[in-house]
Order: C-alpha cells, then structure tokens, then sequence
C-alpha cells in the first residue's frame, strides 16, 4: 500500500475513533468468506458498520493517551464494527453471529466512551436497549398521573350514576 493511501486510511480511522463512542473490536481469523458477508450483512440491515483494519494503521489513528491494555487488542487480525445510534443491539447482533456461526469472538472495545476487555462482552449483551429503557421510565412517569386522574374522576361518576338512579326512580 502506498503512503498517500496509508495516510488516507489513517485520517479514516482516526475520524471514526474520534466520532464513535461505541465500537467492538472482532477477532475474524476462522470465518470464511461468506460468514463475513453474512456478517456485514446482518449488521448494515439495522444501520451499523464494519471495517477490517490493519493493525499498524489503527495504532497510529488512535488518541496517544489511548490506555496500553487498549492498544493490546490490535495484535491479531481485527475487525471494528461501530455504530452511532444502538450500542446495545449491536452487541446483541454480534454474539447471536457469533453463537450461530461459532467463528467470531470479541477482543473488547470501547461502550459509551468506557473501553473494556473481552469478558465484559456477554454482560453487555444482557443489558437493556436504550429506547426500552425510556419506554419504561416513561410508563413510570404516566402511572402516577393516570392514578390520579382516576381517583379525581371517580366523585364525578359516582355522581353521574346516582343521577341516573335518581332519574330511573321518578
């Protein structure tokens, strides 16, 4: 590869480390052709990405203070899968390839700017999407205000059933 094409690359990575704060760093070396097809396709159908880096390239498009422990997990081949927008399903999507395909295995990476190991990864996985989260903050937020409507409107019932007692007397 040629110097103008290196640097090029470089900038790429570099540009993604710096926009994403999740990605997950693969170790590929036992899949074949079409499961990385397989793979890319699966993750580009819930918007996510996948990019197989040289190492060399990747070391010199990280953040110098980047942690060694970090830098360590660019020894064998590597594959970083990123995404903006779904961390979670993202790791979900990896270890179901994974479990099906019994080829992939995650070296660690980096969760919502916090890096981590590889045995960290199946915790990861049993976490809770984001928009779940919010829709259960938000059905906790609407119950005490439904209750309460409930309880306000129940006097205002009563009277309008007794009203119609009343009326069905006569």
């Amino acid at each position: 590869m040629k110097r103008d094409k290196k640097d090029e690359r470089i900038q790429e990575l570099n540009q993604i480390f710096r926009q994403q704060n999740t990605f997950f760093l693969l170790d590929f070396k036992k899949m074949t052709v079409a499961q990385s097809v397989e793979l890319r396709k699966t993750l580009r159908k819930d918007s996510h990405s996948v990019r197989v880096v040289k190492n060399r390239l990747a070391l010199k498009a990280l953040d110098p203070a980047a942690p060694t422990a970090f830098r360590k997990m660019f020894e064998q081949p590597t594959a970083l899968v990123y995404t903006s927008h779904d961390p979670i399903g993202l790791a979900k999507a990896i270890k179901d390839f994974a479990v099906h395909n019994k080829v992939l295995a995650v070296k660690g990476g980096m969760l919502e700017g916090h890096i981590f190991a590889s045995d960290k990864f199946e915790d990861i996985t049993k976490l809770t999407s984001r928009q779940a989260l919010l829709g259960k903050l938000g059905y906790l937020m609407s119950t005490p205000l439904t209750r309460l409507g409930q309880t306000l409107q129940a006097p205002l019932a009563s009277m309008g059933r007794l009203w119609r007692q009343y009326q069905n007397q006569k």
